[in-house]
């Protein structure tokens, strides 16, 4: 089920893989999330060494968070992931140009995942197309149901 989910990513990049990776949170990120106050329009996924962290992603904390606990509403955010895979990821990015942008916040066997994308990013030519594309099968969607006037 997904929580929060990146509607940008596939407009903006061609998505070639698709991993789901856990995400390193705090218990107020994990109350906020759950109750949709969570951000990844603007984030996206950098290397450092070995690891991988969620960059600008904001998740805006409750209300009824701790008075005494200063939260921080963006901050880098480890995300979890199998040696193999930070090893493919890894040679991808530098090799390739490809790039990693969070896709969307979902839930697994009750925890939080954060699935990632290895994406390359679109021209603005091809966003045009993706844009016309969608426009003919909407008019083609409307012929078929005989709905000539909205034409």
């Amino acid at each position: 089920m997904t929580i929060v989910e990146n509607r940008k990513a596939r407009f903006n990049y061609f998505i070639e893989d698709q991993i789901e990776a856990g995400i390193v949170l705090q218990g107020w990120e994990v109350k906020a999330i759950r109750a949709g106050r969570a951000n990844i329009q603007e984030s996206y996924v950098v290397s450092r060494g070995n690891e991988f962290f969620l960059t600008s992603c904001h998740i805006s904390p409750l209300a009824s968070t701790s008075t005494h606990f200063l939260p921080e509403p963006i901050r880098n955010r480890k995300l979890l992931l199998h040696s193999s895979q930070i090893i493919k990821l890894i040679a991808k990015v530098n090799q390739a140009g490809f790039t990693l942008v969070p896709l969307n916040f979902h839930y697994s066997k009750g925890h939080i995942k954060c699935e990632i994308g290895l994406a390359k990013g679109k021209k603005t030519f091809d966003k045009r197309e993706v844009e016309k594309d969608r426009d003919w099968s909407r008019d083609q969607a409307r012929i078929r149901r005989g709905d000539l006037k909205a034409l």
